[in-house]
């Protein structure tokens, strides 16, 4: 290998990637368009939520807890005569789900009793009705406890939780999923780059000039993923630069080791997308495998929404091939709870030798010839 060789095919590199506005584009314009459209246009919280109230016989009682209700950020309520016309809202999707007020609710109240409320959820999507009924049942026992309270007495409960929520206090799903997302983004920038880039060359014949010349497979290789490791680094500081000062994800960890860690996670992806482009000498075969075989198991695979212990156990076994879970485990320890040396350290050797495999894979794969 001479080093002369290297800093050409380098500098070819960088010239073509100047003139070539699609890798500038996947490197910086794609993360910006993922971060809006996932940043902004996907929530796991519930917030102004539409529920149907139905008071059979409205009271002092009620009024106080139908007001507590729309004082609640979590919903929207929409005031039903009856309960059938709450239950063709509800069918019709235009209320989540039914709060009934039942008519001997106020007599049950001022006779200390124990009152019931109806509660009836949609339960299209398991997951949005869960969080629905949690949020009434806690709208109901403040309302007890306000009750108690302006009564001068206690409200007796026979345990009593003290909530302390870690990491993550406000509970704001975009502080879990942006660092996660940041990952896809790095997987998908990764190997598309390197998997379309050098399949571009084979289209256009310029691998072949590059075969005829003095240079080894070590100097084509280094000089393919030397330029766009930089090219993705700028990705991923751009994406890191969105998430802490447009979407106010805090950064507690330190960014020299999120620095780290991105630059092995990086060099695996490139190292995918050179496997790709060992494999696929066409642009449009390259994208679509990269796709397939990066950007849908990190997305699915990764822990980056979908809950990695919750799955089958043969589909958790799957989850240990993909680089992107590791990487989302890193960031999401990083942004949120700091510098864990336990979860860094054993997720940056996967990371290590999956970077390790793909590169040496690659390299074994890639010899001077044409066929």
């Amino acid at each position: 290998m001479k080093l002369q060789r290297l800093r050409g095919l380098i500098r070819k590199e960088f010239i073509q990637i100047w003139r070539d506005p699609s890798a500038i584009a996947i490197a910086f314009f794609m993360p910006v368009f993922l971060l809006f459209l996932f940043g902004y246009g996907v929530s796991l919280d519930a917030r102004h939520v539409p529920v149907a109230v139905v008071v059979d016989q409205p009271s002092a009682e009620t009024s106080a807890f139908v007001s507590g209700l729309q004082q609640s950020t979590y919903f929207t309520p929409q005031v039903y005569g009856n309960v059938q016309a709450a239950r063709r809202a509800v069918m019709e999707h235009r209320a989540d789900g039914i709060l009934w007020l039942r008519a001997d609710f106020s007599r049950q109240v001022l006779q200390g009793n124990t009152a019931s409320i109806g509660v009836l959820v949609n339960g299209e999507d398991a997951n949005n009705a869960r969080i629905l009924q949690g949020y009434l049942q806690g709208v109901w026992q403040g309302w007890l406890q306000q009750r108690a309270a302006s009564a001068g007495a206690a409200l007796v409960v026979p345990v009593t939780g003290q909530d302390r929520i870690w990491f993550n206090p406000a509970l704001r799903s975009r502080d879990y999923l942006v660092p996660g997302l940041i990952a896809v983004i790095m997987t998908l920038i990764g190997a598309l780059l390197t998997a379309m880039v050098v399949a571009r060359e084979w289209e256009r014949g310029t691998m072949e000039a590059l075969m005829a010349s003095p240079v080894t497979m070590h100097e084509i290789l280094l000089g393919k993923l030397i330029p766009y490791f930089f090219l993705g680094m700028g990705g991923m500081l751009l994406s890191v630069a969105m998430a802490v000062w447009l979407f106010a994800v805090p950064l507690v960890g330190s960014f020299w080791v999120l620095l780290l860690c991105s630059s092995l996670f990086l060099l695996a992806a490139l190292g995918m997308g050179l496997l790709i482009s060992s494999v696929a000498h066409n642009q449009f075969v390259a994208g679509q495998i990269a796709i397939i075989v990066t950007f849908l198991p990190a997305f699915i695979l990764s822990g980056f929404i979908f809950d990695i212990q919750s799955m089958p156990a043969a589909i958790r076994l799957v989850t240990h091939i993909v680089a992107a879970r590791y990487y989302v485990s890193i960031l999401q320890t990083v942004f949120l709870a700091g510098d864990v040396w336990p979860v860094i350290l054993w997720n940056s050797l996967a990371l290590a030798l999956m970077a390790t495999f793909f590169l040496g894979v690659t390299l074994l794969r890639s010899h001077k010839r044409l066929d």
